[in-house]
């Protein structure tokens, strides 16, 4: 199983995390369920980019976005050509690297 290494985040994950996730889980869900709270404000339908991640390490193993997600993916705040929507991306065979940027597009977030 590839290894998913998140980098340091200020508030989501101030001391990096590495786990282990099964090729085809999707990205913003295997975050959440190892307590990387991951902003997802359309709840994964593709329609925020809230969830907006760089991936450092392992960009080609992952599924091709779609139009949809590239059109989304022109509104996070510091996209380039690492970045991807985790709720619309998919491990692939290979460990990932991925970075949280610090701010998103969402102005409105919820507390625990």
């Amino acid at each position: 199983m590839p290894t998913i290494t998140v980098l340091p985040h200020e508030t989501l994950c101030p001391e990096g995390l590495s786990f282990q996730a099964a090729p085809g889980e999707n990205l913003a869900r295997t975050l959440l369920a190892h307590g990387v709270k991951i902003e997802h404000a359309c709840e994964f339908s593709c329609a925020c980019a809230t969830c907006h991640v760089i991936v450092r390490e392992g960009l080609d193993s992952l599924n091709e976005p779609s139009d949809n997600e590239l059109d989304h993916l022109d509104t996070a705040w510091g996209a380039g050509m690492y970045s991807r929507l985790s709720c619309q991306t998919t491990v692939g065979s290979e460990d990932l690297t991925i970075e949280i940027p610090k701010y998103s597009r969402n102005h409105a977030k919820e507390e625990d």
